[in-house]
């Protein structure tokens, strides 16, 4: 079981909020044309940071436990979200700096990045619970 505590805080200043995870900080924003400063990834853009570094991070342990020659890995995804079909799709691409790579290898990366626990999680069924306090 994984568990993971974030907490978001908003002030004054639309849509600007801080991000509290563990000892780090992050500040997100919504860009200009929707009111924000633009000051920080959206967060929709978080939720496919989430998918694209999880990815990296799990083929990255994979190739180095494999003793693998891969300079540079590089996810790119991109959230597709119809709002009128309640459907979200979300498209990756993986490129890696290692033009040694057999098709066997390759075939067994693409296994990888879909045990990523991001993907999994994403791919699963979720639920939200949601308390409001005073």
């Amino acid at each position: 079981m994984i568990e993971v505590i974030v907490s978001a805080a908003i002030q004054q200043e639309p849509y600007e909020t801080k991000v509290q995870a563990r000892q780090h900080t992050i500040t997100t924003d919504e860009p200009i044309a929707l009111g924000g400063k633009d000051k920080g990834m959206n967060p929709f853009e978080l939720l496919a940071a989430s998918l694209a570094t999880c990815t990296a991070a799990t083929l990255k342990m994979y190739v180095d436990r494999k003793k693998w020659q891969v300079e540079e890995i590089h996810v790119e995804v991109k959230v597709n979200y119809n709002k009128a079909e309640a459907f979200t799709n979300m498209d990756r691409k993986i490129s890696f700096s290692a033009p040694q790579l057999s098709t066997e290898q390759k075939e067994s990366l693409y296994g990888i990045a879909n045990r990523c626990p991001v993907h999994k999680l994403l791919e699963g069924q979720i639920g939200i619970t949601t308390i409001i306090q005073s």
